[in-house]
């Protein structure tokens, strides 16, 4: 089943490659047992080419949970980022797992879908319906249980041709069984900006909720969050999934810290040592 055949696609993404630290002190090292070995047929083809900056295709119409059609850029508004799920509603397992994460790390932010940003969830089957999409949202939304997120957590189908130009902009691969009808694919979520450009891929089915929310910052550009989350932006670079401290950075940070300091102190001295100056020199003309 491709759904057996996904499963080792699913947890590669969990699995630390030759660049990422390992416990184990010969990785990476070319040991006999380090052979890669070959994807299985039902996986060939499917993955995740990154596409960072790349323009969603905003014009592509897909239709809502009630039945109307509209463009992609519905739900672009220029003022908030917009976290893209590709998935489908009928999948017996991933795409489950991956909107149950999201649904999780969404109930730690104290931001809601539908006031700081939008979740848009697009089916990539086009044989779903939008009465499949409306049990999802409603499903989601009970669960969620933050009332701006019924206009703001939007669950779509569409047309083959609309989808498929959705997965090529964020090089997003799937490959449908026509025995069982299920699709092996992969798992993640596209964080996107206000105008509808890709800005990060968080791979998995579990979020750490510090990490989607410093994703929206970054996505929006600095059009929300406080000056807390721009300067723990600045403290923190992505890095393997996750956002990560920035020593360089603090340092830096603490650098220019330093300088403001002392030159706050350099200016107060020079105006102290010009009043006295002042001072003497109009006790001078007085006395005269």
């Amino acid at each position: 089943m491709v759904l057996a055949a996904a499963m080792p696609l699913c947890m590669a993404q969990f699995t630390p490659s030759a660049t990422q630290p390992t416990d184990d002190p010969l990785a990476g090292f070319g040991r006999p047992d380090d052979r890669k070995e070959p994807l299985p047929p039902e996986l060939e083809g499917v993955g995740i080419a990154e596409r960072l900056n790349q323009l969603l295709p905003l014009d592509a119409e897909f239709t809502t949970h009630d039945r109307r059609s509209v463009p992609l850029r519905t739900f672009f508004d220029g003022r908030r980022p917009v976290v893209l799920v590709l998935n489908y509603y009928r999948c017996p397992m991933l795409c489950g797992l991956l909107l149950n994460g999201l649904l999780d790390a969404l109930q730690e932010l104290d931001w809601t879908a539908g006031e700081q940003f939008q979740i848009v969830t697009v089916s990539f089957n086009p044989r779903e319906g939008p009465e499949l999409a409306n049990l999802k949202r409603q499903n989601y939304l009970k669960q969620y249980g933050r009332p701006a997120a019924e206009a703001g957590w939007h669950f779509l189908v569409g047309r083959q041709e609309n989808i498929q130009r959705l997965l090529d902009a964020t090089g997003f691969s799937v490959k449908r069984d026509e025995v069982t009808g299920e699709y092996a694919h992969a798992s993640t979520l596209i964080l996107c900006t206000p105008d509808g450009r890709i800005a990060r891929y968080l791979r998995g089915v579990v979020f750490e909720p510090r990490t989607l929310r410093l994703s929206l910052v970054e996505a929006a550009e600095g059009k929300i969050g406080t000056t807390m989350d721009q300067l723990l932006l600045f403290c923190y670079h992505y890095r393997d999934g996750q956002y990560t401290l920035a020593t360089m950075n603090i340092a830096r940070g603490a650098g220019l810290i330093t300088l403001a300091i002392v030159a706050a102190i350099l200016i107060t001295l020079w105006r102290r040592e010009m009043r006295r100056r002042q001072t003497r020199v109009s006790s001078g003309e007085a006395a005269r």
